[in-house]
């Protein structure tokens, strides 16, 4: 399933700290575009009686069943993509350790 890393876990806590979003569950979704790529985001939301809710690196979060088989081996992680710009970015499992091919989160 997917991991997640200590910096994108920091990130999350303190955007689960927010007054509007506070006792919400971060939820990770990812679907198959037309040309095969794989779009990912994420947000916080209520549970769903079809979700699968999940304790990652002590974060709760919410996955449909249709986004799962694209979930599978995914990092969630929060990086620096230039001076400044940080951002929360999915690493596809054939790019584990690169993110050059790193989608950012929507």
């Amino acid at each position: 399933m997917i991991k997640i890393t200590d910096a994108a876990a920091a990130q999350i806590r303190a955007a689960n700290n927010n007054p509007d979003v506070f006792e919400m569950i971060l939820r990770v979704a990812a679907y198959q575009e037309d040309d095969g790529g794989v779009n990912y985001g994420m947000g916080f939301d209520i549970e769903r009686e079809a979700d699968e809710h999940l304790v990652i690196n002590g974060i709760e979060i919410l996955i449909a069943a249709s986004s799962t088989p694209y979930l599978q081996g995914v990092t969630l992680d929060f990086v620096e993509m230039s001076p400044g710009d940080m951002r929360f970015i999915f690493i596809p499992p054939y790019s584990a350790e690169s993110t050059d091919e790193a989608a950012p989160a929507e």
